[in-house]
């Protein structure tokens, strides 16, 4: 799985485990939703910027994203 993919995947996992809505999500980091579905399949590249205003709402740290196995997100 490349980077993209664990990102988005992760992403997904959190955001869906803590019950927010993709929209709610987009509203709680100042980014658009359709920015945030296409990072969530792994079609988007991410500034470091926008992963920080991600992980902020997520309430996690930064690297948890990048794991592929991230034991947490079940």
């Amino acid at each position: 799985m490349n980077i993209l993919e664990v990102f988005g995947k992760n992403l997904r996992n959190y955001k869906l485990k803590r019950g927010i809505s993709q929209e709610k999500f987009a509203e709680l980091c100042a980014l658009h939703r359709t920015y945030i579905s296409d990072i969530e399949r792994g079609q988007r590249s991410i500034s470091l910027g926008n992963i920080q205003k991600i992980t902020d709402a997520l309430e996690i740290e930064t690297y948890r994203l990048f794991l592929e196995n991230d034991n947490d997100k079940n």
